[in-house]
């Protein structure tokens, strides 16, 4: 029995340290592969292609929101709202005494005698007004103007003067004359003159010595100024 158990020993001691050499030596190859990049490598070539794509692709650019609008400046003149201030409520009034009907008279009640009213008095009747109508204006005077061209009057045609035919002298003259109520010329002027100072004399004593029918106003004879033309032309 006992050298059995001498004999196991010897196995049981070779084996541990077969175990624990060959630990050792896993972790002396892996620091060598670590250090010489080796375990990469493994790393490599048993990670799947679809990984490493994932791995390798790019990283999309950050699209950055948009910033917010900035608000409008405030103008300093835009009135700024006014706080509403709430009004009080008014309070009811307060009730009114109510009267109570008695069937007692009240000791201190007033008597008196009931007088029927007079009549009302009878109402007039409306006075119509007739509109008061101006009276028309007067007629405005009828005129008739005095005349020297009657055949009763037989007023003679002005004389030409020899000077002025010779001369060739000639015109219009129109003569202003007053004529009286008893168709005579008391008065004469050269209104419009011919030019030629011997036409405007013989013109102007020529119409003061003709007669004339006179003027009238609303068909009674009235005195009045009158304009006589006389024309001086050489046949």
């Amino acid at each position: 029995m006992h050298m059995q158990a001498a004999a196991q020993a010897p196995r049981q001691l070779s084996r541990n340290a077969t175990l624990a050499m060959t630990v050792v030596g896993l972790h002396v190859a892996g620091v060598y592969a670590l250090q010489s990049g080796l375990l990469r490598r493994a790393v490599e070539v048993v990670v799947p292609v679809q990984v490493l794509a994932q791995f390798v692709e790019p990283a999309q650019p950050k699209v950055e929101p948009p910033p917010p609008p900035s608000p409008p400046p405030k103008s300093r003149l835009t009135p700024q709202p006014v706080p509403h201030k709430p009004q009080p409520t008014p309070l009811p009034p307060p009730p009114m005494p109510l009267a109570v009907v008695s069937a007692e008279p009240s000791p201190n009640a007033v008597t008196g005698v009931t007088t029927p009213q007079p009549p009302a008095p009878p109402v007039a009747a409306p006075v119509s007004v007739v509109p008061v109508v101006p009276p028309a204006p007067p007629a405005p005077p009828r005129i008739e103007l005095p005349s020297s061209h009657a055949d009763y009057l037989n007023n003679p045609a002005p004389r030409y003067p020899p000077v002025s035919k010779r001369l060739g002298e000639q015109g219009k003259v129109v003569v202003r004359v007053f004529i009286g109520v008893d168709g005579t010329a008391s008065q004469a002027e050269v209104r419009t003159s011919s030019g030629f100072d011997r036409l405007d004399q013989t013109a102007l004593n020529t119409v003061l010595g003709w007669k004339y029918v006179p003027g009238k106003v609303n068909g009674e004879p009235k005195a009045m100024w009158f304009n006589v033309p006389i024309n001086f032309v050489l046949e």
